[in-house]
C-alpha cells in the first residue's frame, strides 16, 4: 500500500493504492446507500464486512445476507479485530465520536468516505456519467443506466432508489461507463464538502438548482456554490447536459470547460434538446424528441409527469453525447419500469388506488401531484404528505407548500416531532398551512400519529379515490398499514 496521507484529526484517508487492498469493512452498513456499495464490492470481488449501531431489519439484512456479506451490532472496537480490514468506509452518518471510528484512528487504519472510495476503486478506471441536481437525481440516473443497458453497453450503476428493471439500485458491468446518482450532501465526519465532488464526472446531467438541505447550506448562494465546483470537474472533452427550466442552472454551467447543452420538457428557446407533442396517460408518456429545432424521433416512456419528460429529455441529450442513436434511446425509455416509490402503484384495494413516492421538497410535491393528476384524471386525489427532511420541517419554503397540492382534492399533512436542528421559530407552520390549503379549496387536516392517518384515510376513501403517499422516509410504515387497514374497512362496510 502507498504511503497514505493524514489529517490534522488523525484520519488517513487518500493515496490508496486500490491493487492493495482485499478486505474491506464499512461503517453504517445498514443505510441504503452505505448497504448497496457493500453489494458492489462484493460484486467486484473484495471480501466485505459491515458493522451498525443495532441488528438490522427487512429489507436491508436480507439483502446483505443474500449477498453474503456479515454485519456485526454494535459498533465497537472489536469489529476491527473481526474484520481484519486493509480499508474501512466510513458512512456519513458515522460521528467522530464512535468508538468504531474512534479505534480506525487510533490504529491508523486506510480508511475514506463511500464517496472517495467510490471514486478511487470504481470511477476512476470508467466513464463516470453523474446526474446532479434538487430535483430528479434518482429517477434521471436509472433511467439513464437502463438506457445504457438497453443499448448493449452493459455499464455500472449505483443509483439512490431500487431500478424496478433490475429489483436493484447497482449493477456491476464491463461496459466503460458509470453511471452514480451524484449527492451534494456532505461526505463524512472528516470531509464536510459534498459527495459528488469525488466523483470525476465525464458526462453530467443538471436536472435543477434549489435551496435544499437547509442544515447544511447557509442560504441558495451557499448551495448554489457546491454545484459551481461541480461542473468546473468535468474535463473539457466532457458533456454537461442542463436543464434549461432552472436559470440558476443554466447561468453556472458557464462556469465548464466542458461542453454545454441545454435541454427542456417543451420547446423553449436556445434548448438543443427538447420535447414536442407530449400526451399523458396511465401507461406512462408519448412525446416527439427535437433535436435544435428539427423533430427526431416518436418516443414512449414508462412513466409519466411533465417533470419526468424533462428528466428524459436530459439523458436524450446525455446519451447523445455518448453516441448512441435515437432509436437506441427511444427502446430503453419504452421499456423502462421506474423506480421503487417514484410513483409506485401499490395496490388497488376496493376501488381506492393507492401510489407511494419520495417526494419531499415543495417542487417535487407539487410535479409529483401535477403528474398523477394527468396520469389519472378523473381520481380524485387525496395526498398524504409527510414533512420528514430538515428542509421540509422549516417555514424556509411554507409559501411553496401552500401551493405545491393543487390538483389534490385533500391533503392531509402528518405533524412532524420537533426536531432539535430547527429552531422553533423556523418550524413549518402546519396550522397556516392547512388554513392556507382550505382557502385554496382543499380540504385539509393534520395528524400526529401515523396510525391516526391510517385510521382516518381507511375510512373515509370511497372507490375512485387516489391516495398519493409522499415522504422521504418510511413515513412509520403508512403505506403498507394503510393497505391492510382497506380490505378491513370494506369488509366492516359490507
Amino acid at each position: 500500500m502507498s504511503p497514505a496521507a493524514t489529517d490534522s484529526d488523525g484520519n488517513i484517508w487518500s493515496d490508496i493504492d486500490p491493487a492493495s487492498v482485499r478486505r474491506i469493512h464499512l461503517l453504517g452498513v445498514g443505510g441504503t446507500g452505505m448497504g448497496s456499495f457493500a453489494g458492489l464490492l462484493k460484486a467486484a470481488g473484495y471480501q466485505v464486512t459491515g458493522s451498525d449501531q443495532q441488528q438490522l431489519y427487512p429489507p436491508m439484512s436480507e439483502m446483505l445476507e443474500a449477498w453474503g456479506i456479515p454485519v456485526l451490532a454494535p459498533f465497537a472496537a472489536s469489529n476491527l479485530d473481526v474484520a481484519r480490514p486493509d480499508l474501512v468506509i466510513i458512512g456519513n452518518v458515522i460521528r467522530r465520536v464512535n468508538p468504531e471510528a474512534t479505534a480506525v484512528r487510533e490504529r491508523k487504519l486506510p480508511q475514506m468516505s463511500f464517496p472517495a472510495a467510490l471514486g478511487t476503486l470504481f470511477l476512476a478506471r470508467r466513464h463516470a456519467v453523474v446526474v446532479a441536481g434538487t430535483h430528479g437525481k434518482t429517477t434521471t440516473s436509472a433511467l439513464m443506466s437502463h438506457v445504457l443497458v438497453a443499448a448493449g453497453k452493459d455499464p455500472s450503476f449505483l443509483v439512490g432508489g431500487v431500478v424496478r428493471n433490475y429489483d436493484s439500485n447497482y449493477r456491476l458491468g464491463r461496459g466503460p461507463h458509470f453511471v452514480v446518482e451524484g449527492d451534494e450532501y456532505d461526505t463524512a465526519y472528516f470531509d464536510k464538502g459534498p459527495k459528488f465532488l469525488h466523483y470525476r464526472p465525464r458526462t453530467a446531467i443538471l436536472t435543477s438548482i434549489e435551496l435544499d438541505h437547509a442544515d447544511i447550506y447557509r442560504d441558495l448562494a451557499h448551495y448554489q456554490s457546491s454545484f459551481e465546483k461541480f461542473v468546473r470537474l468535468l474535463p473539457k472533452s466532457g458533456t454537461l447536459a442542463v436543464s434549461a427550466s432552472y436559470p440558476n442552472a443554466v447561468a453556472i454551467s458557464r462556469g465548464a470547460v466542458a461542453r454545454v447543452v441545454l435541454y427542456s420538457g417543451h420547446e423553449r428557446a436556445g434548448a438543443d434538446y427538447a420535447a414536442r407533442g407530449i400526451s399523458f396517460s396511465p401507461k406512462g408518456a408519448r412525446f416527439t424528441a427535437v433535436e435544435r429545432g428539427k423533430p427526431v424521433s416518436e418516443l414512449e416512456l414508462g412513466i409519466g409527469g411533465p417533470h419526468n419528460v424533462e428528466n428524459a429529455v436530459g439523458v436524450y441529450a446525455a446519451a447523445r453525447a455518448l453516441g448512441l442513436s435515437a432509436e437506441e434511446i427511444g427502446r430503453g425509455f419504452a421499456s423502462f419500469t421506474g423506480v421503487r416509490r417514484r410513483q409506485e402503484v401499490r395496490s388497488e384495494i376496493g376501488g381506492v388506488l393507492v401510489i407511494d413516492d419520495f417526494a419531499h421538497h415543495p417542487t417535487a410535491v407539487r410535479e409529483t401531484v401535477a403528474a398523477i393528476r394527468l396520469q389519472y384524471p378523473t381520481r380524485k386525489i387525496w395526498a398524504v404528505f409527510e414533512p420528514r427532511s430538515n428542509t421540509s420541517r422549516r417555514n424556509i419554503h411554507q409559501q411553496e407548500y401552500a401551493g405545491a397540492f393543487a390538483g389534490a382534492a385533500r391533503a392531509s399533512i402528518k405533524i412532524p416531532e420537533h426536531h432539535d436542528q430547527v429552531p422553533l421559530d423556523e418550524e413549518l407552520d402546519i396550522p397556516e398551512l392547512l388554513s392556507e390549503l382550505r382557502r385554496r379549496g382543499i380540504e385539509a387536516d393534520a395528524a400526529s400519529q401515523v396510525q391516526e392517518l391510517v385510521d382516518l384515510v381507511s375510512k373515509s376513501a370511497r372507490p375512485g379515490d387516489l391516495v398519493l403517499a409522499m415522504s422521504n422516509g418510511s413515513f412509520g410504515g403508512f403505506v403498507d398499514k394503510l393497505l391492510k387497514a382497506l380490505p378491513n374497512e370494506r369488509e366492516r362496510r359490507l
